[in-house]
């Protein structure tokens, strides 16, 4: 039986917002595992593993470098060189941020490999969203994994040109610039395009609109996503409670 759209909606984020709020390992790993579980159960998890690393890879490094090596309250010095120090407390704090980022991405991104955007657009109409935004909010739900491929062949054509990224921060700089701007510039026309194919469908004309695709939304998942959002808005107050505490 597949979820309605918005309950799937609901339940990714939700559990990105409970598991920041917690700020619990063992549980930023259950999600963990049950994000992969979820991706390979639905045949999108050779899929997903490259858009998680592009995302995941850089931020998880930077919080390494930041909160292992110059972690002001660590104590446990594991090792040092000059004013970088391991510490086991920074270490533990990077692996714990690292295991929230990574819980929170990877729930998103079950969602947008997994939900069907004609759907989504429906289901967001049905709710009285006007059709060129639900078209705009869908579209911008599941953007991640075409922007992710289309990085990567982009990365591959320059590569198959001759390429060549080398050590040091200048270098990597310059190879960044080089793959940012072409992404940039076909997302413009990609943009340029859509919106000239809902300007031909009519999708910025007012007045009643019919629906033919119908996506049915049972009273069980209604009200699991009532129950859904309110966990997440009780982890969010009972988070800021226990910081004013």
């Amino acid at each position: 039986m597949r979820l309605h759209p918005l309950t799937s909606l609901a339940a990714a984020g939700s559990t990105a917002i409970i598991t920041t709020a917690a700020a619990y390992l063992p549980l930023s790993l259950t999600v963990i595992a049950a994000a992969l579980g979820l991706a390979g159960w639905s045949g999108t998890l050779r899929r997903l593993v490259p858009a998680a690393a592009a995302i995941l890879v850089p931020l998880c490094v930077s919080l390494l470098v930041l909160h292992g090596l110059f972690f002001p309250e660590g104590h446990t010095v594991l090792a040092q060189w000059g004013p970088a120090r391991a510490t086991s407390e920074g270490l533990s704090f990077a692996l714990q941020r690292a295991a929230q980022l990574s819980a929170a991405v990877l729930a998103l991104l079950v969602f947008s490999f997994s939900v069907s955007v004609p759907d989504l657009v429906a289901a967001l109409s049905a709710k009285g969203v006007h059709g060129r935004l639900a078209f705009v909010l869908a579209s911008t739900l599941t953007l991640l994994p075409a922007i992710t491929a289309r990085l990567e062949r982009i990365r591959q054509a320059q590569e198959a040109r001759g390429l060549v990224i080398r050590h040091g921060l200048p270098a990597r700089a310059a190879a960044f610039r080089l793959q940012v701007v072409p992404l940039v510039t076909a997302l413009v026309e990609d943009a340029a395009t859509r919106a000239a194919a809902l300007e031909a469908r009519g999708f910025t004309s007012t007045g009643p609109r019919t629906s033919y695709r119908d996506v049915p939304d049972r009273p069980g998942e209604r009200w699991l996503r009532i129950v859904l959002l309110l966990a997440a808005a009780a982890s969010v107050a009972a988070r800021l409670f226990q910081a004013g505490a």
